[in-house]
């Protein structure tokens, strides 16, 4: 047998098994109840996650998925507005997306629970694009051109095989780079209240990051916000390299919770082919919250603070999937925006993300009301890997400038009503006279980055004039 005969042999085998996974029978089942965010759906049997498609009298349908169930009733969340659903409603299953066949591709048995989950398009094409929740695209350029596909539920990955953080990661970002080094495939929480500056930051390290390419996650955020990011803080040349997921706070909670695995998803895909991703999700706190109004919706006792206990399963399960691939492979360092003050330690999902991540950056609103840009506290922030990033040298660097700076602030209030006296201390006396230059360091402009070696080099200058202890 030839090699085209088998090509061919393989394609037909490929398409016969596309054509026996499919039902031949349309079963469908009528809608029962609309209560608030949940709807019922009597005479139709479905496993969770799966979509389907309530028809609209009149013509048009409401897309759904399947998040429970009691007896043998299912309870749906629509992804669309509900608007024009009336009693009986037909309620009919959506087919997950069948890949395209091409000839010399195979395409894998789908023998998991996860390769049979909604399948969302990925791929080259996306970069450049932003799309929503539901992989349709927003920026008016156009279908997206790919038939990859990719399901939401990502395959968990062997934490024995999963290489180890070894290589650093310039991030642009002086104070980050020197003080809070960040390594390849680390995942880091950046902690602060509303309007700190989260944003910006975010924009500066989507802008001049190291990374292949960058997938953006706006999750539950304002919709102005969106495209604000995208023309303003992200700009042409980060956009050209970047994949935009955009699902505001007025889309569905189910919507919300889509677009951060969806963006997930892309990232993973690119991991696999090799690359370095950027991950940048725009809020945990949103995720956390679109899972407790499902939940709730759904009928699940609240344990903490109105949250129940899936939000705080769905949290690790969505981080986890971020980090660095199989060794030799790519990586995806990840920077989740957590919405809590620095000195709030009674936020449950601020609590749970500190444990589950690799790090946390804490931004001040006292420095941000000074005019501290970026306001990254770094008294309180913290790099789980960095000691296994950097040397000695700029190690013992860090602690001299962590120590000079602590030291400051804890005697401000003596120094600024003029009761101290030089000579009295001369530790204190070294930290004063390093806190312009210290202060300095810590703040960057917004169109001016800052490299790795450059960040250290200053680093080691200002404690170099400062004098040794």
């Amino acid at each position: 047998m030839s090699r085209h005969d088998a090509l061919w042999r393989d394609f037909l085998g490929d398409g016969r098994r596309l054509v026996e996974s499919c039902n031949p029978m349309e079963v469908s089942g009528r809608l029962t109840r609309i209560n608030g965010l949940v709807m019922e759906a009597a005479g139709i049997k479905l496993p969770l996650g799966s979509g389907c498609r309530i028809l609209v009298p009149g013509g048009g349908a409401v897309e759904a998925e399947v998040v429970g169930f009691n007896g043998d009733k299912l309870y749906m969340m629509p992804t669309d507005d509900v608007f024009g659903l009336a009693p009986g409603a037909r309620v009919l299953p959506m087919e997950v997306g069948v890949p395209r066949l091409v000839p010399g591709k195979r395409i894998g048995p789908r023998r998991r629970a996860a390769d049979r989950a909604k399948h969302l398009p990925v791929g080259d094409a996306l970069l450049g694009r932003v799309v929503d929740g539901a992989g349709r695209p927003l920026d008016g350029q156009g279908p997206l051109a790919t038939q990859e596909t990719r399901s939401l539920q990502g395959r968990p990955i062997n934490p024995l095989a999963r290489a180890p953080i070894a290589q650093p990661l310039d991030v642009g970002i002086r104070a980050i780079n020197a003080l809070l080094t960040v390594g390849r495939g680390q995942r880091l929480g950046l902690f602060a209240g509303s309007g700190v500056g989260k944003s910006v930051l975010i924009g500066m390290m989507a802008r001049y990051t190291e990374a292949e390419v960058i997938v953006v996650g706006l999750i539950g955020e304002r919709g102005r916000e969106v495209k604000e990011f995208i023309e303003q803080i992200l700009g042409e040349a980060g956009l050209a390299r970047a994949v935009v997921v955009a699902a505001p706070a007025d889309t569905s909670p189910l919507m919300r919770l889509q677009g951060a695995a969806y963006a997930t998803a892309i990232a993973e895909h690119f991991r696999d082919q090799g690359r370095q991703v950027l991950l940048i999700m725009d809020s945990l706190t949103r995720y956390a919250m679109a899972q407790r109004e499902l939940a709730l919706a759904i009928g699940e006792p609240p344990v903490t603070r109105g949250y129940p206990p899936s939000v705080f399963a769905r949290l690790p399960q969505l981080v986890e999937r971020a980090g660095n691939g199989v060794e030799g492979g790519g990586s995806i360092t990840a920077f989740y925006t957590v919405l809590a003050e620095g000195d709030d330690q009674q936020d449950p999902i601020a609590d749970s993300a500190r444990a589950i991540l690799d790090g946390h950056i804490v931004l001040s609103r006292t420095l941000a009301d000074q005019g501290h840009y970026p306001a990254i506290d770094v008294e309180q922030s913290i790099s789980r890997a960095m000691t296994s990033l950097i040397g000695t040298n700029q190690l013992r660097l860090i602690r001299q400038f962590k120590a000079l700076y602590s030291r400051y602030h804890r005697s401000r209030d003596l120094i600024s009503v003029g009761a101290y006296s030089a000579g009295a201390d001369p530790e204190l006396d070294r930290a004063v006279a390093a806190y312009p230059s210290m202060a300095q360091f810590l703040q960057q402009d917004l169109n001016a980055p800052a490299h790795f070696d450059d960040a250290v080099s200053q680093l080691e200058a200002i404690l170099s004039g400062a004098g040794e202890p």
